[in-house]
């Protein structure tokens, strides 16, 4: 592929530096990004299948571990389909920021990742 991507959507947590560093290099990139704040607005099951399979990720792949609700739920040995249903149920578990172009998707850690689809 060549040329740069010519839209792109942040699933974006502002309190993450991670996050907004990943936003900045979007914006750095002459990209005005669709912003979701997905802690307000959590994907759909299907859509967050959607997100996962898109970048190549299983759900044991892309969620918190170190996230209190993570033990709280006793997750760690949890199956992807329980670990899908935790991550609908309780958003803060999602791995963030998941980056959404027209070149791909990719889960932004480390933010330098973001180039991969830009």
């Amino acid at each position: 592929m060549s040329g740069m991507a010519n839209t792109a959507t942040i699933y974006h947590n502002q309190r993450c530096n991670t996050s907004r560093t990943v936003l900045g290099l979007i914006r750095d990139a002459g990209i005005e990004p669709t912003v979701v704040k997905y802690l307000e607005t959590p994907p759909s099951r299907d859509g967050l299948r959607k997100l996962l399979d898109d970048a190549g990720l299983k759900p044991s792949e892309a969620v918190r571990k170190k996230e209190t609700a993570f033990k709280e739920l006793g997750l760690a040995e949890a199956s992807e389909d329980q670990l899908l249903e935790a991550m609908v149920d309780n958003p803060i578990l999602i791995e963030r920021p998941i980056v959404v172009t027209d070149k791909g998707t990719v889960l932004a850690r480390p933010a330098e990742k973001v180039r991969e689809v830009l």
